[in-house]
């Protein structure tokens, strides 16, 4: 095998896996920008997960082949609902942020698995009909070498994964919404001083993160599990903090590091039919994601600094 084929196996996989990793993490670097702990993602990812696969099985005659675009559009909606009552909690309640993101990933997989146990009566949903598929992008297909590399048999969401760090990126640094948020996650006394609702610019970002991570567990269910059981989210939301963390709470860095985090996904796939690691028992391979995800951790979360304020409640009026 050559060197061009192992990167032709290896990277659309790895953009492929990571396009979930980057949608949640987005999700988690606008909440933690403004000051709120969100362990939940993992949960946001469960609701997306499920609200995308059961609005698939049950609209797929009603939208075609809109369905799983229509269906991640709701899933976004629903999880961004869902994630207001980690907000409640952290926000108006004041509750131990951590604690609330934890509630929230044991309550997402609860109501998951037991309205799934209710309508399918199983325990996992059927398969969708009509996921996403891969395409080649037109003209850039036939680019020779970057074509077959980065735009031939991909997924369009992998491409709106990439699109949608850099207009966070704008969004967070370049407007005046973002610079609100991020004074809220910096210093909250000094924002609610020049007029700025601390409250209702959290609320809004939680929801965001909601919404966002609601939108990368349908793709993931969309794209890779095809159907909604126990399993179908195991540990993506906590490898999307991880990229929150590990890419400096920073959309780009964020998307960096998720790419990281699906290359290592990706060599669980197609690492047997690489000649350097087709001697590798399949099991180091599919542990190596989670293993790099604690080292890139374990060596990188000291020098990372967080938002001032990130998990602190403010009280409003305490000055």
């Amino acid at each position: 095998m050559s060197f061009f084929e192992i990167l032709q196996s290896i990277i659309p996989q790895a953009v492929f896996f990571a396009a979930p990793l980057i949608f949640t993490a987005l999700g988690g670097v606008f909440s933690e920008r403004s000051g709120i702990i969100n362990i939940g993602l993992e949960g946001l990812m469960v609701m997306g997960a499920f609200v995308g696969i059961v609005f698939n099985l049950a609209f797929v005659d009603v939208f075609g082949n809109w369905t799983p675009w229509v269906s991640i559009l709701v899933a976004m909606v629903v999880s961004a609902i869902f994630a207001l009552a980690h907000a409640v909690a952290s926000i108006t309640f004041r509750a131990d942020q951590v604690v609330s993101g934890v509630a929230m990933n044991f309550l997402a997989l609860g109501i998951g698995l037991f309205l799934t146990k209710q309508w399918y009566d199983k325990g996992q949903t059927d398969m969708v009909e009509r996921p996403f598929y891969t395409t080649d992008i037109p003209v850039l297909s036939k680019i020779p070498i970057i074509g077959d590399l980065f735009f031939s048999g991909m997924y369009l969401t992998s491409y709106l994964a990439i699109i949608l760090a850099f207009v966070a990126w704008f969004i967070l640094f370049k407007t005046p919404f973002g610079l609100r948020l991020r004074s809220v996650g910096e210093h909250p006394m000094a924002a609610d001083t020049n007029g700025i609702n601390v409250y209702g610019m959290r609320y809004v970002a939680v929801m965001i993160s909601g919404a966002l991570g609601g939108l990368g567990g349908s793709v993931f269910a969309l794209t890779i599990a095809l159907n909604f059981s126990h399993a179908t989210i195991v540990g993506q939301g906590f490898m999307s903090l991880a990229a929150v963390i590990f890419g400096k709470w920073h959309p780009l860095g964020a998307l960096g590091a998720a790419l990281f985090f699906g290359f290592a996904q990706s060599l669980s796939i197609v690492g047997s039919g690489i000649p350097l690691l087709s001697d590798v028992p399949q099991i180091f391979l599919l542990i190596a994601p989670y293993v790099l995800t604690i080292l890139a951790l374990a060596g990188f979360i000291g020098r990372a600094e967080a938002p001032k304020a990130l998990g602190d409640s403010y009280i409003k009026g305490n000055r």
